[in-house]
């Protein structure tokens, strides 16, 4: 296509020539002429394309550009690498008092006791009946009935009873009871000229609701004055409920 384009244009351009020769002034031999004018030529073949220039100079800054509008908010990366340890801070201040907290488990083991005596009186007390102890040495858990006479059973295990008595005006006989049922007998003889003394006691295991109490047998000689007494007396040697784990021996681990 590009070789049949340069024949056209070759065949104008002689075709020019032979037009412009033709209509020329005539020269004589060895003469030239003073002046020829001929019709302007077409115009020429366009050049091939020139070699590739060198690069020109940078030119100057352009003024800034309007501000863009914000682009969407990307995807979040993956977490970076742990920094290294920081140095200790200094010490803050001291925080607000906070609440107090609720009660704890108490640690202390079970307990029941247990100590009262009998009142002076003229008239000594009823056999067959518990004998009521009523002034009370010590009744911290209220166990003892001062009225009855009566210990109930809370905490379930082996207990020990003691009675301390003071024997006078006859002999005296006393039973420790166990909810109706005899469970030590002691006997004390005695004259009417001067007090006597009787000490029994036995160790019981009981369940809740047990009771236990002193009754008079055969012989009421026991007997209560401002200078000497008569004491019943009870305490838990230890229960039957799992200790609290701070009670607990200590296991060693297996070999």
């Amino acid at each position: 296509m590009a070789d049949g384009r340069i024949e056209t244009m070759l065949f104008f351009r002689f075709l020019a020539l032979f037009i412009l020769v033709s209509f020329s002034c005539e020269i004589e031999d060895n003469q030239i002429a003073q002046s020829c004018c001929g019709a302007p030529g077409i115009p020429g073949v366009p050049g091939t394309h020139g070699s590739v220039g060198t690069a020109g100079r940078d030119g100057r800054d352009g003024r800034d550009g309007a501000s863009g509008t914000s682009g969407s908010k990307g995807e979040r990366g993956e977490p970076g690498m742990a920094g290294a340890r920081g140095f200790p801070g200094s010490q803050g201040l001291p925080g607000l008092q906070g609440d107090r907290g609720e009660q704890g488990e108490c640690a202390v083991s079970p307990r029941s006791a247990f100590s009262a005596k009998l009142s002076e009186s003229r008239s000594p007390p009823i056999p067959g009946q518990p004998v009521p102890f009523v002034k009370v040495l010590a009744n911290e858990q209220g166990h003892y009935n001062p009225e009855t006479g009566r210990f109930r059973c809370v905490v379930p295990g082996l207990y020990y009873f003691s009675l301390h008595g003071t024997v006078y005006r006859g002999a005296l006989h006393v039973q420790l009871m166990k909810n109706g049922h005899a469970q030590a007998s002691f006997f004390q003889p005695g004259d009417g000229t001067r007090p006597g003394g009787l000490c029994g006691g036995a160790a019981l295991h009981l369940e809740p609701e047990d009771e236990v109490w002193v009754q008079l047998g055969e012989y009421p000689g026991l007997y209560a004055s401002d200078g000497t007494d008569s004491i019943f007396t009870g305490f838990l040697i230890y229960s039957d409920w799992d200790p609290h784990p701070i009670f607990k021996p200590i296991t060693p681990p297996d070999p």
